[in-house]
């Protein structure tokens, strides 16, 4: 496995800034925003396909640090009910589709995308019961007419430039957020597309990310390591739905944490030695949304957290059996 980092919570630096700070850090890896959500700080898809010269910049000034790209992200929701949107979020994912063929990288991350309820919602619309029938109802129109018809043109497309893995990150708020819904798109869908696990939205759902990554063999095609945790001082009074503002701390029920601010070290070197037995030896990207404390503590206490629990080595020939 190889420490990465998601530079977009260094957005407000120059990339060569970045890439020497976590080289001193001992980064390994770096997961490069080009679009959607991540936004374009370190690498516009669209403006670096018009000029490919600042492509071979990029990549020599990263190769320049000892350090390789594990991913390009581009999440965002390309099935969004107003078309202008979904356009917006799906020109991005192709636009980076074709930065990484140009590149050399087979990794592209996004979302699965929400659609409305029906053809004329205006907003997304996430599902969470069964009852009343309405919202089987609407589930049937998001993935029949709408979510597996898109993700199959996209990987096809994926496909003819070289991209193996389009990875999905489980999200709630989006129709793809639990092993169960992923694997269900990849049976649609065909094997390019893939799971970007992110713990950090597994634990609040009461997940067990051990478990998952069993569940999920042969399609973790990366790995965000960010971490959150349950209040239960709240979550045992309104549960674990809560829309309340990531900023109000005190009432949230649950929030998003620096690694092993929420859990501790058994569990992620439980994690990774399950990512080991899975067949996954990739990036582990740090991805920085702790409001508790800055991008840049956080990332440093990350970085000394996952050095003391990652599985860096390949694994030895068992001598003793």
């Amino acid at each position: 496995m190889k420490l990465g980092v998601l530079t977009v919570m260094m957005s407000d630096m120059p990339l060569e800034a970045v890439l020497k700070k976590l080289s001193k850090l001992g980064v390994q890896t770096v997961e490069l925003g080009t679009g959607g959500y991540p936004g374009k700080a370190h690498a516009d898809a669209n403006d670096f396909l018009k000029h490919p010269e600042k492509l071979e910049n990029l990549l020599a000034l990263v190769k320049k640090y000892g350090m390789e790209i594990s991913a390009f992200s581009c999440h965002g929701n390309p099935v969004h009910p107003q078309k202008k949107v979904a356009e917006a979020f799906d020109r991005d994912f192709r636009d980076t589709v074709l930065l990484a063929e140009k590149a050399g990288i087979d990794t592209v991350i996004t979302f699965s995308g929400c659609p409305g309820g029906s053809p004329s919602d205006k907003y997304p619309n996430w599902v969470t019961c069964p009852w009343p029938d309405d919202f089987g109802k609407i589930l049937e129109y998001q993935w029949n007419e709408i979510l597996i018809p898109y993700w199959k043109e996209a990987a096809s497309f994926a496909k003819e430039h070289g991209i193996t893995k389009i990875a999905l990150e489980m999200h709630p708020g989006f129709c793809v957020y639990n092993p169960e819904s992923l694997l269900r798109l990849r049976a649609a869908a065909g094997d390019s597309i893939g799971a970007n696990f992110d713990p950090s939205h597994l634990f609040w759902q009461g997940i067990d990310p051990v478990l998952a990554i069993r569940a999920l063999k042969d399609c973790i095609f990366h790995f965000h390591a960010k971490d959150s945790i349950v209040q239960e001082y709240n979550s045992k009074i309104n549960g674990v739905l809560d829309t309340k503002h990531y900023g109000d701390e005190y009432n949230r029920s649950w929030l998003f944490r620096t690694v092993g601010y929420g859990n501790d070290y058994k569990v992620w070197k439980d994690m990774f030695s399950a990512l080991r037995t899975s067949g996954y030896d990739g990036a582990i990207s740090i991805e920085h949304e702790d409001s508790l404390m800055s991008s840049g503590e956080g990332l440093a206490k990350a970085v000394a957290f996952l050095k003391e629990t990652m599985i860096f080595e390949e694994t030895a020939e068992i001598f003793w059996a």
